[in-house]
């Protein structure tokens, strides 16, 4: 792992992140980005502001008028992954001095929701005339789409968070988006891993980038009952994950995007190591479209498959970062996936949940991965903030406080909606 670039609540960029999130300093606040009235939480953790424009070439800045938020994470965490990788793209030079074919990109998005006002005139001319609140298919194609700007829908699509980061770098290897909610950063990195480990690229920049901080988000999420409307008069108190105080979780925004690198291929251009990835893995339950499996079994087949994709046991894990969204029921049936993996070792490994301080960034858990990956780098376990009183009976290794440690072998895991987990461990170099 050569490159780390994250855009979070918490910063923009990886020191600024990094510094922030062993401050144990909460950026969840009152919800800026939109409206809250009309939701139970109005809170949210927002990345603080940015001008696009700074972290593309200048011929590149009139395309930036065709990206949505999700999109300009996705290009700011690039942009920061590069930068620290040392790595000169065409966003730099001419003619870089890697062989474009063999750097791949692979990216994981979510469900890029449309800014509601580019819609409001396309809605409107497209009623029903004899119920005005239904809309109008037949009208929706004759006069609706005509109020929208001809690529319009290139803002939105999933794929386009790849399509910009390497058209911006030139890069012209294996490329793929991955959209599997939450999970969708892990498993894009999984998936670099896989492609380089089969020797078909050198490098890869992975990972993802997502905000829900729209209406469209915020609904999708209020209805699912995963929303703490609690807490909005505490708002660094919200977001508790594994705590007997847990009430739901809180919307944020982010990206978290790593240039993964083959081994040998880093050393002989002299590289900064961070990290090695040693290990991944996925799996899948059908338990429900939106409630965990209690147990966590499928959840805990991932990470146990991950170990043994890496050769280490439980005993031999440091730290884990674990997917700690704040909802009761959903951090249970994680602890129980995570328990029936480590068993007697279970207070073994310092567990780190760090959304309490940023918020849920859905398919931007590529922070959380990034966050992972400094952890290494640095020996430094990031602190579990408002996880003071553990919702289980279950014994575990937490600390509000951050702490220089050594670490050997450090996990990131994650679930999403619908079942699909995923599970990476990388190992100190």
């Amino acid at each position: 792992m050569t490159g780390v670039g994250i855009v979070s609540p918490l910063g923009v960029g990886q020191k600024t992140h990094w510094e922030t999130l062993l401050s144990g300093r909460v950026a969840i606040a009152p919800m800026k980005r939109v409206a809250a009235g009309a939701f139970g939480c109005h809170l949210s953790g927002e990345v603080p502001d940015y001008r696009i424009g700074d972290f593309v070439p200048k011929s590149y800045r009139k395309a930036t008028k065709l990206m949505a938020r999700d999109i300009e994470l996705a290009v700011i965490a690039a942009h920061d992954a590069i930068n620290d990788a040392g790595i000169q793209t065409r966003a730099h030079i001419e003619k870089p001095a890697f062989d474009p074919i063999r750097f791949g990109c692979n990216i994981g998005a979510g469900l890029i929701s449309a800014d509601l006002d580019e819609l409001t005139a396309a809605m409107s001319v497209s009623r029903r005339e004899d119920e005005p609140l239904r809309l109008d298919l037949a009208r929706w194609g004759t006069d609706g789409m005509t109020q929208l700007t001809p690529l319009w829908l290139l803002k939105y699509l999933p794929n386009m968070l790849a399509c910009h980061v390497t058209i911006i770098h030139g890069l012209m290897g294996p490329s793929n988006t991955i959209t599997c909610q939450d999970a969708s950063s892990h498993l894009a990195i999984g998936e670099a891993f896989r492609t380089i480990q089969r020797g078909k690229a050198d490098m890869a920049i992975c990972g993802g980038a997502e905000s829900r901080l729209n209406p469209m988000g915020l609904i999708r999420a209020q209805l699912l009952n995963k929303l703490n409307t609690t807490f909005n008069d505490r708002p660094t108190e919200a977001l508790r994950p594994f705590d007997i105080e847990a009430a739901g979780t809180v919307l944020g925004e982010g990206g978290g995007l790593l240039v993964l690198e083959e081994l040998d291929h880093a050393k002989a251009r002299g590289a900064k190591i961070h990290a090695e990835l040693v290990g991944f893995s996925a799996s899948q339950d059908t338990y429900s479209n939106t409630e965990p499996d209690p147990t966590g079994y499928c959840y805990g087949r991932a990470l146990a498959k991950s170990m043994l994709d890496a050769n280490i046991q439980p005993s031999d894990v440091d730290l884990l970062i674990p997917h700690g969204l704040g909802i009761p029921h959903f951090d249970q049936a994680e602890l129980n996936g995570i328990a029936g993996v480590f068993g007697d070792a279970l207070d073994n490994p310092a567990l780190a949940p760090i959304k309490a301080q940023m918020g849920s960034c859905n398919a931007g858990a590529g922070v959380d991965v990034a966050s992972t990956v400094l952890a290494v780098s640095h020996q430094h376990i990031p602190p579990a903030v408002n996880t003071r009183v553990l919702g289980s009976s279950r014994r575990v290794n937490v600390s509000a406080e951050a702490r220089p440690e050594k670490i050997d072998y450090a996990i990131s895991t994650c679930y999403s909606q619908g079942g699909q987990n995923a599970s990476l461990i990388f190992k100190r170099f």
